[in-house]
């Protein structure tokens, strides 16, 4: 009997060590990343725009759903799932919270994609895209510069492109930011997918209508060439975005004029073959402390 009392009672310890050692374990809370306890955390008050592609392509602000894909698949991604793309996209219709002319923009996700001239046609690779209609380019635009490098460089080449009305008349104004290796230091990003591996990079492209700059970051660093960062039309600062169309739609992986009905396709003008993650577009230029927040942050899975 003593023995059997033993037993129970040494089993009972020994399930309530394990239980509050798990509730220890659950219950610590992590340290804050740059005054940030989660992603979601970063810049929320101007969050327009959040598709986390875990499994589905439902941007989860809105519940929208995107009206269009094609060569689209799910698998495991940098946060949870992501979306597999071959020569595919995502293409959404309005969305409200988009439909207004802002001041300054950031749009930011994890991606990888292949950096060969063959693999992508030679071309750029649109990785986010806020559309005009019957136009290649949307208003804001995050790309890659693929078509540039050949596989054994491993050079990859961000961009960002926006396009706002300017001057008087008003006509649409192409504007340019990227980072260019042949500049050295952190512009060099030797970081892209080849055949033989995959490597996940974090972008970020930040426009801030105060001082006119145009910036672009990977894995938490400035990587833009500073002679391409300040914007202006003839000879004036930028300022305030203003665009030709609402800045509605978004589509993920292609140019515009790829998505049936919206323009003629030309030949350089290929849909994304790669990965995408954690998709985020804020009406408000991030700022380098927020940036690097959030690349941590998303890094350790929060």
């Amino acid at each position: 009997m003593k023995k059997m009392f033993l037993k129970i009672f040494g089993g009972a310890l020994m399930l309530t060590l394990i239980i509050t050692s798990c509730k220890k374990t659950t219950d610590v809370a992590l340290p804050p990343i740059g005054g940030f306890n989660n992603a979601g955390e970063v810049g929320k008050n101007d969050l327009v725009a959040y598709i986390p592609l875990d499994g589905s392509g439902e941007e989860s602000i809105s519940k929208t759903s995107p009206q269009s894909t094609v060569g689209v698949s799910f698998t495991t991604g940098k946060k949870g799932q992501c979306v597999s793309l071959t020569k595919g996209y995502l293409a959404y219709p309005a969305i409200a919270a988009l439909s207004a002319n802002t001041a300054s923009y950031s749009v930011s996700c994890w991606f990888t994609v292949y950096n060969n001239k063959t693999d992508n046609g030679g071309s750029a690779t649109m990785l986010v895209s806020l559309t005009r209609p019957n136009e290649w380019a949307g208003n804001f635009n995050m790309m890659c510069e693929t078509g540039w490098k050949a596989v054994d460089n491993d050079t990859l080449i961000l961009k960002g492109y926006l396009i706002s009305r300017e001057g008087n008349p008003a006509t649409d104004s192409g504007q340019d930011s990227r980072n260019e290796p042949s500049k050295g230091g952190d512009q060099a990003i030797k970081l892209a997918s080849t055949s033989t591996k995959e490597t996940w990079v974090h972008g970020v492209i930040s426009y801030d209508a105060t001082n006119s700059n145009f910036l672009i970051y990977a894995n938490g660093k400035k990587v833009s060439n500073p002679e391409w960062e300040v914007r202006s039309f003839n000879s004036n600062p930028l300022g305030d975005l203003v665009f030709n169309s609402g800045l509605t739609r978004i589509v993920l992986g292609a140019f515009g004029t790829n998505i049936p009905g919206n323009g003629t396709t030309e030949s350089w003008q290929v849909p994304m073959t790669g990965k995408m993650d954690e998709v985020r577009i804020w009406k408000k230029a991030l700022s380098a402390q927020e940036v690097d927040a959030l690349y941590q942050l998303e890094s350790a899975g929060r």
